[in-house]
């Protein structure tokens, strides 16, 4: 079977990959335009390479100061297995990124050159696609390195002759480690990254967003991306190292996070000996990474049939819905194979005894349980950000009375919206529990990211044909092609709300899954008192930390815009050359403004998600830790649904307005100017907080999953006799 899982893995790896390079080399043959198109585009992709350049010099510190924490205090081995996340998540970012940088001015020529709106999603889609094959490639090709090296070759999943996990002694501590903390380890090195790429690239684009819109708009009343404004260079640089190289990073780390979350937990149930059955310990180990590998498999189909259809419609949402539906059944199909065949030859006691309720098809039917909750999320998230639907158009139609009720009546919007993702999620972790105990709800979280290749590729389409809008309005094209640009770049607004809500759905069965390993690794059971002292103010404390971490990121991007608005409206009051077309703007200023100001403000946050919980784990104990990620969990997915859902309300109630849908109040229009302030509003709210905070949790669990064998035995309050 280990030679099974191996030739598996490694293929569906790299056959993702191959399938990405030769989308990457299939865009760069496309044409890119006329010599202003390419001079713009150029710009972009200088600011960019520039910013993640400076970007990964500042993480690569950080991350090898952590990795030689880890070496000293846990083990050699999962410091390796940390830099090889952190590495198959930084490349993960990098090549996104770059093809993004590419893809946007074909984009735009192939909008200038067919007119047609099929024709351009295609050379969009291709784009995107790259990221999302990189994604889920070189996140199942770093798994298969860490089970292969320390799983079978160090023979960490091989059982000693009394049939128990073999435990290894960290030489410097004295403390016994396994293979879960090296698993740990690589999850906790892709989230690292994730969280850098996400706030760094968060404030940048923000920032710049923030700054163009507040002065061009509703100062100068310009059009968005205009050629005039100074800011608008940085805010397209900001599409990419956001909204791609930050948007491949995030769901890498879910991706990872939600695979190895169910592997360590059968590790953790085995050893605490709730089943003797040595061969399904190895199958629930494995399963969650051949069913990825098969989710792959299906991913390669749907985002293939966009691809390779001769003609696509004018209804990009239909064109992408199908290559996701057709993802996600191809998984669930052939997972049911995988799954009836691997644990068919397992006692039903055996099973039994591993919470497996509905005997060898559990494992699937918890899957296939979180693969439904993640489409139906996306479902309402769609309902309430899409301006086809009446909450968004609600806000439209509030601009006409300002921009106080445009902003009240989003909040209320993003608020309302929590309530039905979470009782999907609530009935999806009940049944998954019911089907397979912890492991089940592990299984879920699994399920709902085994196609998150398809859901990437949705999503980067978005931010490439938002560059690719930029660049027409910028090389002074008709408004023929900004049309078609536009009506990509909603459809794309909409496809990255529903992407976050499969990203804060699986973080929240993730970390539940992950609390449990914790809850194991000092503990012989899962019952945490909510209503001892330590847990009870655990998690009071833990549920505030989610509103300080969102608190400083808006604070981060408003300093950074605050900035940026002083140095457009500087250039337009001592160059009013710039307003009518005589001077050029100064773009590089802008954009070393946004790098300097997200480079600077996006250390603390990251850090403080990394540290919180190890300190107070070494001061309180791993009890007030259980509670501090018990409350933290509960308040983020709320947190992360509101901010998620009400950005993307009000970025898309301004492109309604935009759109001609509410008659007199179109562009340049006080209604018009309402829109921007509620989507200025917005903008740090889904683009920085919201993608951020389901980083937050699943780092918090993963860090504490690794460090709770030292601070369980070693923290002040055990010391002085708390």
């Amino acid at each position: 079977m280990n030679q099974l899982i191996m030739l598996l893995v490694l293929f569906a790896a790299l056959f993702a990959l191959a399938y990405a390079a030769l989308n990457f080399v299939l865009v760069r043959k496309l044409k890119e335009g006329n010599d202003r198109m390419q001079e713009i585009a150029a710009a972009i992709r200088e600011g960019a390479n520039a910013f993640i350049r400076y970007e990964y010099k500042i993480v690569a510190i950080i991350g090898v100061c952590i990795a030689a924490v880890l070496g000293i205090v846990i083990s050699w081995e999962t410091m390796l297995a940390f830099l090889l996340g952190a590495l198959m998540s930084s490349l993960a970012g990098l090549v996104g990124m770059k093809i993004a940088t590419y893809a946007n001015v074909r984009v735009t020529n192939a909008a200038n050159e067919s007119r047609n709106t099929g024709k351009t999603l295609k050379v969009a889609f291709r784009g995107g696609s790259v990221m999302g094959l990189c994604v889920a490639g070189f996140a199942l090709l770093g798994v298969l390195i860490v089970y292969l090296a320390f799983g079978l070759w160090e023979g960490m999943l091989l059982l000693d002759g009394a049939g128990k996990l073999p435990e290894h002694i960290n030489p410097i501590t004295g403390q016994s480690y396994n293979l879960s903390l090296i698993l740990s380890g690589y999850a906790l090195g892709c989230s690292v990254i994730a969280m850098f790429n996400r706030v760094g690239g968060g404030i940048y684009t923000k920032a710049a967003d923030m700054g163009a819109d507040l002065v061009g708009k509703t100062e100068a009343h310009i059009p968005e991306d205009d050629p005039r404004n100074p800011a608008t260079i940085a805010d397209n640089v900001g599409d990419n190292v956001g909204d791609v190289a930050g948007l491949g990073s995030d769901l890498l780390e879910s991706y990872v996070g939600a695979i190895l979350s169910c592997a360590i937990l059968a590790l953790e149930i085995f050893s605490h000996n709730a089943f003797t059955s040595p061969t399904l310990y190895a199958k629930m180990v494995a399963f969650p990474i051949l069913f990825a590998a098969i989710g792959l498999f299906g991913c390669i189909l749907g985002i293939s049939f966009p691809l390779v259809k001769r003609k696509l419609s004018d209804d990009p949402h239909r064109e992408l819905n199908l290559a996701t539906w057709i993802s996600a059944g191809v998984t669930i199909l052939f997972g049911f194979v995988l799954c009836w065949f691997l644990f068919a030859d397992e006692a039903s006691s055996q099973l039994a005894l591993a919470s497996f309720a509905i005997g060898r098809v559990s494992p699937w039917v918890a899957a296939a349980i979180g693969i439904i909750a993640g489409i139906v999320i996306g479902m309402f998230s769609e309902y309430y950000t899409s301006y086809d639907h009446k909450p968004t158009r609600a806000i439209a139609q509030a601009s006409k009375e300002g921009s106080a009720l445009t902003v009240t009546q989003g909040m209320a919007t993003g608020m309302i919206s929590c309530m039905l993702p979470v009782v999907v999620l609530g009935i999806a972790i009940y049944l998954c529990f019911a089907v397979g105990g912890m492991y089940g709800v592990g299984c879920g979280a699994m399920g709902m990211l085994s196609f998150v290749a398809a859901t990437v590729s949705v999503d980067t389409y978005g931010p490439i044909s938002d560059n690719a809008g930029g660049i027409a309005e910028m090389s002074g094209l008709d408004e023929d092609v900004r049309r078609i640009t536009d009506k990509l770049d909603s459809v794309g607004n909409t496809t990255a709300a529903i992407g976050k809500g499969f990203a804060i759905g699986s973080a929240a069965l993730a970390t539940v899954s992950m609390m449990s390993s914790y809850l194991y690794s000092f503990m012989n059971d899962l019952l945490l008192n909510l209503f001892s002292r330590d847990v009870l103010v655990g998690a009071i404390v833990g549920a505030a930390l989610p509103f300080l971490f969102s608190g400083m990121l808006i604070n981060a991007v408003a300093k950074a815009a605050r900035n940026m608005v002083k140095e457009v409206r500087r250039q337009f009051s001592e160059f009013p050359g710039i307003l009518s077309g005589a001077q050029k703007p100064d773009y590089k200023t802008c954009i070393t403004i946004s790098s300097q100001g997200a480079l600077k403000e996006m250390i603390l946050p990251a850090v403080i998600s990394i540290a919180f919980p190890v300190v107070c784990g070494f001061l309180f104990g791993a009890y007030f830790v259980g509670g501090v990620l018990f409350g933290a969990t509960v308040s983020a997915i709320m947190l992360a649904l509101y901010t998620g859902n009400a950005g993307g309300a009000w970025d898309n109630a301004k492109k309604y307005l935009e759109a001609g849908g509410v008659e007199g109040c179109g562009k340049g229009s006080p209604a018009h100017d309402a829109a921007v302030v509620g989507d200025t509003v917005g903008d740090p709210l889904k683009d920085t907080v919201g993608p951020s905070l389901d980083i937050l949790i699943k780092i918090m669990s993963t860090v504490s999953l690794v460090c709770v064998v030292v601070f369980s035995q070693f923290n002040l309050a055990a010391l002085i006799g708390l």
